[in-house]
Formats: structure tokens, sequence, C-alpha cells
């Protein structure tokens, strides 16, 4: 009740949120371990389902306690939204909340970004295959722009033949 402030404590902590960004940018990965290994190991299911059962988990699967990270940052997000429009203009803390949104949103786009690059780069490993892995395109610089039929039309006559394109 002394100091009734928000912002100022989220704007000094809110850089370490874009950390987030690479636990997102594996977070389907870690799933699909924890999933294949549930299925493969009987005694990492037994570990697993006996550690899910301790007071502390709160009932919770491992896969839940997993997700809530990715989505702390849009909880913050909506959080501190919903404080600047309670919050009085006039406020002691409104710049220092205003502030504080935005360099959390900056980091939930980087989380976001982080997500859509790492699409990228399956859709990309998923060409690659598909190819026959002879042309190597899974690059961190390279980006699928657009896939899809298309029609090459002959030089020399008007015939055209159907093909797959990939920008």
């Amino acid at each position: 009740t002394t100091t009734p402030r928000i912002g100022d404590i989220l704007q000094k902590l809110a850089p370490f949120l874009k950390m987030y960004g690479e636990y997102v940018k594996n977070f389907d990965n870690a799933m699909e371990l924890v999933k294949m290994w549930t299925e493969r190991s009987p005694q990492f299911k037994f570990i697993v389902q006996d550690i899910q059962k301790e007071k502390v988990c709160g009932n919770l699967t491992l896969q839940h306690h997993m997700l809530e990270p990715v989505q702390r940052i849009p909880r913050y997000e909506m959080l501190l939204k919903d404080y600047l429009r309670k919050l009085p203009q006039d406020s002691l803390d409104w710049k220092d909340a205003e502030k504080s949104l935005e360099i959390i949103s900056t980091a939930a786009s980087h989380s976001n970004s982080a997500i859509r690059k790492m699409e990228n780069l399956k859709k990309l490993l998923e060409i690659y295959e598909m190819l026959g892995e002879e042309e190597d395109i899974v690059n961190p610089s390279n980006e699928l722009i657009k896939e899809g039929q298309i029609l090459k039309l002959a030089a020399r006559n008007t015939s055209a033949q159907e093909r797959y394109l990939f920008l």
C-alpha cells in the first residue's frame, strides 16, 4: 500500500522475457520427445506419472506444465493492457506500466517470430526430404515464400506441363 506500483518492476524484468522465444521455438520438439519416450519407455512413463501424482503438480500433466511458459508472455501482455485501461492516466505508475507493455509486446513478437522461423525451417526440411535430399535448402536464411501447382508453357509450342513450384 505504500508504493502501489508494478510497472517499474515489470519494466526491469521484461527484457528477460525474450528468452521465452528460445523455449517456444523448441516447444513442439520437446512435446514430441515427451510423447515418444512415454510410448517407448514404460520406465519413463511410470516416472512421469509418479511425479504427476505429487501434490505440488496440482493434478496436472507434464505437458500442461510445459505449456505454462508458452502462455506466460501473452498473459503478462493482457494483464498490463487491462491494468492500463483501469489505471488513471495521471497515476505515478502510468509511464512505467506503458513502457513495460511496450517491452513485453516486443518479447511477444520475438516469441511469435521464433515460432514462425521454426515452422519455416520444418517446412524447408520436409521439402528437402521430398526432393531426395539432393539440394541442401535447409538454411536459416532461406524462407519458403509460396508453393503450389503451376503450368509450364513450352516456348516452341503451346503445350502446357503441370509442375509443382517451391518459391
